[in-house]
């Protein structure tokens, strides 16, 4: 898959995940196979002002590339000005969110409120694409609603603005992330424009991934929900793509590497104290499934030290915690 002159050595790229897509998981998951990983989303008004925590999400690693920065806004101009500054922080892609449901993005139209305006939506598309000195793609959803389904026009409209690819979360803004991806509407998209078409819903495993490619014909899969406590599952869809095996699960010693991973970048990036709150969550993610995981999950919230954490750790990874 090429987005632009941006040549990916696979087809599985990590999604723009809230709060979860900071420096050290797009590490890991880079490591683990991810062909492009992408920052969570920032606005373009944040950018532009300078605003400390906007400016925050701007950390990045030369391991991690090639990184997308994502961007929401619907100024035309200002977004086009954050797209530049994007690029000057390392980006190699600027990718422009046009899906996020969440109501206080949408109340400022931004996220999924462009797909209701599609001539703004073109016009920031095309602001950026005219400044932004690299490759600048697009991330929608199906449509608004049931009755607004206008995929097909958007994605036309994204590809005459000039954008390098565009990808598809094959859900209405209303389904938010519940019921199943129509994957028919990634192929409609995929028949219709000649930009690569990377599909986005449902896909958490190597074989989820290949009838995504196999039944839409896009060029590769976005992975999003799929890789919360799961970073190598890009490195799990690598290896059923090319043998057509399943690799196993990482043992629990294994996991707990990649949790301490995880942490030590965290902690590295924000300290000790909001790495380890951090980590409630993903610890939570990464013991998923497994024997006494709740009660796991709660030790680990009543840690109050990284003394404490890295303990439990210790004892998870022993097979002697209890």
């Amino acid at each position: 898959m090429k987005i632009g002159g941006l040549a990916l050595d696979g087809p599985a790229v990590l999604a723009p995940l809230a709060g979860i897509g900071n420096l050290p998981f797009r590490l890991l998951c880079r490591r683990f196979g991810a062909a492009l990983v992408s920052s969570e989303m920032m606005s373009c008004h944040g950018l532009v002002r300078g605003q400390g925590q906007t400016l925050r999400m701007l950390a990045t690693d030369p391991a991690e590339r090639p990184v997308s920065f994502q961007l929401f806004g619907a100024d035309p101009a200002v977004m086009a000005e954050a797209s530049v500054l994007l690029a000057e922080s390392g980006a190699d892609v600027v990718d422009l969110n046009f899906g996020c449901p969440v109501p206080k993005v949408v109340r400022h139209r931004g996220g999924a409120a462009l797909l209701k305006e599609p001539d703004l939506l073109e016009a920031v598309v095309a602001a950026c694409v005219k400044q932004c000195p690299c490759p600048v793609t697009v991330k929608i959803r199906s449509g608004w609603d049931e009755r607004q389904i206008n995929a097909l026009e958007i994605a036309r409209r994204v590809e005459a603005a000039g954008a390098a690819a565009l990808t598809i979360h094959a859900r209405t803004r209303s389904q938010k992330f519940e019921g199943r991806a129509e994957w028919h509407v990634i192929t409609d998209v995929v028949r219709s424009v000649r930009i690569p078409v990377i599909g986005n819903g449902d896909v958490f495993s190597g074989p989820d991934a290949r009838a995504m490619l196999e039944q839409t014909g896009c060029a590769g899969v976005m992975i999003g929900r799929g890789a919360l406590g799961r970073p190598w599952i890009f490195r799990s869809i690598r290896h059923f793509l090319t043998t057509g095996e399943e690799l196993s699960e990482p043992t629990l010693p294994e996991r707990v590497e990649v949790i301490r991973e995880h942490y030590q970048g965290l902690k590295n990036l924000k300290g000790e104290r909001t790495g380890r709150l951090e980590m409630r969550k993903h610890t939570a993610w990464y013991i998923k499934n497994l024997p006494g995981a709740a009660a796991i999950r709660r030790r680990v919230n009543s840690c109050e030290s990284e003394e404490a954490y890295l303990s439990l750790l210790a004892e998870l990874a022993s097979g002697s915690l209890s």
